[in-house]
């Protein structure tokens, strides 16, 4: 919105041209995301604590201590992200891009079906909550939909092609199979945060290490001169989602100060599921669906470490991880939170670093 007005205003006021960049505006949306989160935490709180009998339910069959430490704690925090991110990219960006538009709905989508989710495991009193059939069916839905419109908005075979890092000259053409291919990075990615966020701070940073990423992939594959200098696939239009993930970075840091141990507010579904679309669909908006899996390879463990436990425990019926996801297994083995949260944290921060080097490797 402020972009549309100081074009309006450029000619007489020589400050206006500054929301022509990007970097100034990214920078802005982050600090006015984190600003709202301040601002409105407190009270998002009181409103959360009021409305909800007993916090989140707390798993039986968890860690012990959890009944203990982390009963009473409200849930759905993540409206909270929802509503800095969604107010600072609506004031930041321009909203005449496409890319935004695509994002920005697909992560509200997915926090709606995440915000349903938390209601009904509140209201029921349980850790049951949207049927596990209904929650992928609209994901899915939901999904192809936004992969379709940044098909359309790409254009070219670009469009409908699978970048692969490293290798610049290598593009796979997948046609009409993009789509699908699209929608599993965006459902998995969610689905992927969504069991990592187990303990308090452990989701939410290494989501703000990638969506730091992705910004700077973003404004990179957006700008058609860094984009040839570093043999990237050029994206027109796509950097004006790094204003989005700018906002996402300022409403996560804003989250997390709340969020920090001992936490006074969890994200639940809505915030978990919403993020890992998010970054899923910025992905697949920029043409580095695999480099995802590198910077987000976190996610990624940990939702292995589920497939691992299910599968090996049916056909064996034994267990191969004290507890999955990752982090219940860290903490039956008598790690403390702090320490398997900060330690996550430095592999995120590892893995975003390899990420970043596909950049330059080529």
């Amino acid at each position: 919105m402020l972009v549309y007005l100081s074009r309006l205003s450029a000619e007489q006021f020589i400050f206006a041209n500054l929301f022509r960049y990007i970097t100034f505006r990214s920078g802005a949306a982050c600090l006015t995301a984190l600003f709202i989160s301040f601002l409105l935490g407190p009270m998002v709180i009181r409103w959360l604590i009021s409305v909800q009998r007993g916090g989140q339910p707390i798993r039986t069959d968890g860690p012990a201590r959890h009944l203990i430490e982390k009963k009473g704690t409200p849930t759905m925090g993540g409206v909270l992200i929802l509503a800095s991110l969604t107010i600072s990219t609506l004031l930041w960006a321009d909203l005449h891009n496409g890319y935004v538009w695509a994002v920005l709905l697909l992560t509200l989508g997915y926090g709606t079906i995440g915000f349903l989710d938390d209601f009904l495991k509140l209201s029921r009193r349980n850790t049951k909550g949207v049927s596990p059939r209904g929650k992928l069916a609209a994901q899915l839905l939901l999904g192809l939909g936004c992969a379709v419109w940044i098909v359309l908005l790409t254009r070219g075979p670009l469009g409908t092609a699978l970048t692969v890092p490293v290798f610049k000259e290598v593009l796979i053409p997948l046609g009409l199979l993009f789509p699908l291919v699209g929608m599993v990075v965006m459902v998995g990615s969610s689905n992927a945060v969504n069991l990592t966020d187990g303990l308090d701070g452990l989701a939410i940073v290494p989501t703000i290490i990638a969506a730091a990423v992705f910004a700077l992939i973003s404004y990179l594959v957006g700008n058609r001169v860094f984009a040839d200098y570093l043999q990237l696939h050029p994206v027109p239009g796509v950097g004006e989602l790094g204003v989005f993930l700018a906002a996402l970075v300022g409403s996560g840091l804003g989250f997390l100060w709340f969020n920090a141990p001992p936490a006074a507010v969890f994200m639940g579904d809505t915030g978990s599921l919403a993020l890992g679309g998010a970054l899923g669909a910025v992905a697949v908006a920029t043409k580095h669906e695999i480099v995802l899996a590198i910077v987000g390879g976190l996610f990624v463990v940990e939702t292995f470490s589920v497939i691992v436990q299910v599968f090996w425990f049916k056909r064996t019926g034994r267990r191969v991880f004290l507890m999955a996801p990752l982090h219940h297994h860290y903490e039956k083995k008598g790690w403390s939170e702090p320490t398997i949260v900060i330690r996550f944290w430095i592999v995120s921060m590892i893995l975003a670093l390899v990420g970043l080097a596909t950049l330059k490797i080529r």
